[in-house]
């Protein structure tokens, strides 16, 4: 479906400031949501099965050779411990589940074991299943579509304009070719980007409007919870009504995706984030991050069943990717809202935990940024004198 406000619009929508205005737009945002989904939702959970020592240089990053950030390391998981954080995202509710590696693609060996941990998530779980790996060819994305994953992660960032402020190693075109891959391969695409980079509101309009070229079937929102010793460590966290305000607006122009808010969420909504879900939000991104901490699962699911929606799995969960076509859902036959046996709390079922299962190794040396940029630190701010 095409974009429900143009260009124009967006632009104007974007310069709103007044709460009560924005409140306005969220409502006009959730009517949206609602009539394309429904009262569905579609949760997601992620394992970062690999962390650290990236080539690239993308400026929001700690796990790139070009940040003086302390790099998170974790080897290459097995496909048993894929599968053990896959059943502990089930047990919290999710309904997906997303297999993470750094930098821009695997090794065989790393690729096998992505592909044998995606059979052991299709046949031991009932979840989506979802691969964020890098760069990819037609014949590999056909190889994770064979070993049971459905849909693809691979983001654009930010707006193709304000791109070369981002990264300078990994080409926006290289980006695109991969999702046309990954179409090509006839799996789902997840395409999305980080807010608060620095971009103006006119890229983040920018931004979305290239999207919905795109067509992603899934847009995740970050929000830049900026990492000391990066290109971007000394920004500001982004304004909380300012980012529910550009989750609406990205939901009028791509009314058909399937939205998930993830990193930053916490640190930068903070109380907000129940009024984000109802900017036109189907998920988030339950438990952990790739490197930060998350919310309990109890509190993500209630953000959802306060307003109405429904956080119940279907029984062919795992075969159907998108919420919406799971039988029933829309034709009236809802399952039960609440579910026994659901985990509450990330300590009581094994997620991928980035406080304990991530080493953090220092740099003995860091090349300059092929830009030139410096890295960043927060700025320091004095209290006056008692």
């Amino acid at each position: 479906m095409p974009p429900l406000i143009t260009y124009e619009e967006a632009l104007a929508l974007g310069e709103i400031e007044d709460h009560a205005e924005i409140e306005a737009l969220v409502e006009r945002a959730f009517a949206v949501r609602k009539e394309r989904f429904g009262d569905s939702t579609d949760l997601c959970s992620l394992v970062n099965a690999k962390s650290g020592g990236c080539a690239e240089d993308c400026g929001f990053c700690a796990q790139s050779r070009f940040a003086e950030a302390d790099t998170p390391m974790h080897a290459m998981m097995t496909p048993e411990q894929i599968l053990e954080h896959a059943k502990a995202a089930e047990a919290a509710g999710a309904h997906r589940f997303c297999m993470v590696t750094q930098g821009q693609g695997l090794s065989k060996r790393d690729f096998q074991n992505i592909l044998e941990g995606a059979r052991l998530v299709a046949e031991h779980t009932n979840l989506k299943r979802c691969a964020s790996i890098g760069h990819l060819s037609v014949e590999r994305a056909k190889a994770l579509k064979e070993a049971g994953i459905q849909r693809v992660h691979h983001n654009v960032e930010t707006a193709e304009s304000y791109y070369p402020e981002v990264s300078t190693t990994v080409r926006y075109e290289g980006r695109l070719r991969t999702i046309e891959a990954v179409k090509a391969a006839g799996l789902e695409t997840c395409v999305g980007g980080i807010l608060n980079l620095g971009e103006s509101r006119e890229q983040r309009v920018e931004m979305a409007f290239q999207l919905a070229k795109i067509n992603p079937t899934s847009v995740p929102i970050n929000l830049l919870n900026p990492r000391p010793g990066t290109k971007f460590g000394d920004r500001e966290l982004m304004d909380p009504w300012e980012a529910v305000k550009w989750i609406a607006i990205f939901r009028l122009i791509l009314p058909d995706a399937l939205f998930r808010l993830c990193g930053g969420r916490i640190e930068n909504l903070g109380e907000l984030q129940p009024l984000a879900v109802k900017a036109g939000l189907n998920g988030v991104m339950m438990g952990n991050f790739l490197t930060t901490l998350g919310s309990e699962p109890e509190d993500d699911r209630r953000m959802f069943e306060e307003l109405g929606l429904n956080t119940a799995r279907q029984p062919d969960n795992g075969s159907n990717p998108r919420p919406d076509n799971r039988s029933g859902w829309l034709e009236g036959d809802t399952p039960a809202r609440r579910e026994e046996g659901l985990v509450n709390r990330k300590d009581e079922a094994n997620f991928w935990d980035p406080a304990t299962q991530l080493r953090h190794r220092k740099k003995r040396a860091v090349p300059p940024r092929p830009d030139g940029a410096p890295n960043a630190y927060p700025k320091i701010v004095e209290l006056p004198a008692a």
